[in-house]
């Protein structure tokens, strides 16, 4: 029974695996496209968190990046020039990778196996060695993606307010504090939380430098904090449906299930008329 591959990679074990085999490369820093074109890795592509990672439109529908239907993300794949048996290394140039941990996720909802998220990022590869490039990449021919739905558990604000206030469910918002607490929205409309979330933020899976904490911490972490709610009982939101993904990529890299991923999170509950928990 082959080993099952870890959703993160350390920078110098992704300088000797594109040493050894081909991998598909992809930035997915949100809003760099200058950046990217600047400076990137070699090889990597780029991947738009607004227009390949997102279908947006109304926000109080979905929030600010609701899900492209899996149709439209197969045909980024293969613009992409992913085919299922790609080995796909993803990052960005934010402490965490929160866009990546989208692309990582959106992926593993399609099923793909090989896909992981380079620990620490962009500053991370390059400190490592990993040699970088301003040069325009072209990605390589592929057929067609075959995509069926999203196989990944999600919720939606219906569910998420059923759910919130009961004791045999948890709604984990992975804002920083003072978001979760009312005291600060640079974002949304309006600052406050669901009630009923319980907040941990992303920030508290990383060590200093940006880079995860081991999976046995994250596991002691997210066990502890989820005391005897059932792995199906566990909705992970934030304020876009982007960097809840980053938390469940470290629950499955500490070896946990996946929760669901309640895509609109904030952006969108903020936008309904819904009960809210306020500052004061």
């Amino acid at each position: 029974m082959s080993r099952k591959l870890s959703p993160i990679i350390k920078s110098e074990d992704l300088i000797k695996l594109s040493q050894s085999q081909e991998i598909v490369l992809i930035d997915a820093s949100a809003g760099s496209q200058a950046r990217y074109d600047q400076d990137h890795l070699a090889g990597a592509l780029f991947a738009d968190v607004n227009t390949d990672l997102a279908n947006i439109g109304d926000f109080a529908i979905g929030g600010r990046h609701p899900l492209p239907t899996p149709g439209q993300f197969a045909g980024m794949l293969q613009r992409f020039g992913i085919s299922k048996d790609s080995h796909v290394i993803v990052y960005d140039d934010k402490m965490g990778g929160n866009a990546a941990a989208r692309l990582w996720w959106m992926l593993k909802a399609v099923g793909h196996e090989k896909v992981q998220v380079i620990d620490g990022g962009f500053d991370a590869a390059v400190k490592a060695g990993f040699p970088t490039s301003s040069a325009a990449e072209t990605p390589k021919h592929a057929a067609p993606y075959p995509v069926g739905d999203w196989i990944l558990p999600l919720s939606d604000i219906k569910e998420v307010e059923s759910l919130a206030k009961t004791e045999d469910h948890i709604v984990i918002d992975v804002r920083d504090a003072n978001r979760f607490a009312g005291l600060a929205e640079p974002i949304d409309l309006i600052a406050g939380h669901i009630p009923g979330a319980a907040n941990i933020p992303y920030t508290e899976n990383l060590e200093a430098d940006g880079t995860f904490l081991t999976p046995d911490v994250l596991k002691e972490k997210y066990t502890s904090a989820l005391a005897n709610v059932k792995p199906e009982n566990v909705i992970v939101h934030c304020g876009s449906g982007i960097t809840a993904c980053h938390t469940l990529l470290a629950m499955d890299y500490a070896g946990l299930p996946i929760p669901k991923l309640y895509v609109g999170s904030w952006s969108e509950w903020s936008r309904n008329n819904k009960e809210m928990v306020l500052a004061g």
